[in-house]
């Protein structure tokens, strides 16, 4: 009877442990799923804005065909000067994640390709949990996308004669001469864009 007596604290000490294990557990994984979901709307944003910078691209490339003799330039990918930084994009797939751009968006290099780099908060926090704090903490992430051109052709073309482009295997001419719009093939086939980190 004694012994019996003696085992239940430690019973009752045992499980009370185990359930602020399990709820330690638990406020890790919240923290974890906020992360994954700030690093889901970061990776969103990046190529967002990256794909709305190569749209524009595209707009300057189809109006610089056959007016300008430095259209090929274009082709690497050059980001036109005055095209502005493509925050809107990335502000809207940001907030369809339910989080927010923080700071901007910063336009980057890497491997020598234009990119895009966005910081996000996420509009909810990690959530009440056993850890002290965790109610107000908003989980946040970044991403970079960058814009690839995927198109070679010869160095030493005359950009007022036509042009064959290899782009990944798939050819395409283009005469400067006798140019429209619909000569050029869809963004994706002249450009990639992917996340870089």
């Amino acid at each position: 009877m004694n012994d019996r007596g003696q085992t239940l604290p430690i019973y009752i000490w045992l499980t009370g442990i185990l359930l602020f294990a399990a709820f330690a557990f638990f406020a890790f994984a919240q923290a974890a799923s906020a992360r994954n979901g700030a690093q889901s709307a970061a990776d969103a944003a990046a190529l967002a804005a990256a794909q709305d910078a190569r749209d524009q691209l595209m707009d300057r490339l189809e109006a610089v065909i056959g007016q300008d003799d430095d259209w090929l330039t274009w082709l690497g990918g050059r980001l036109p000067a005055d095209d502005g930084t493509p925050t809107a994009a990335a502000q809207r797939l940001a907030a369809e994640n339910d989080s927010t751009v923080e700071g901007g968006i910063q336009p980057v290099t890497r491997g020598g390709y234009p990119g895009f780099q966005v910081a996000v908060r996420t509009n909810y926090t990690v959530g009440d949990s056993v850890i002290p704090g965790t109610e107000g903490i908003h989980a946040r992430a970044h991403a970079i996308a960058v814009i690839q051109p995927r198109c070679d052709f010869d160095s030493n073309a005359d950009p007022k004669k036509p042009v064959q482009l290899n782009c990944d295997g798939q050819i395409v001419d283009i005469d400067p001469k006798d140019f429209k719009p619909v000569d050029l093939p869809d963004a994706s086939v002249l450009f990639s864009v992917y996340l870089a980190e």
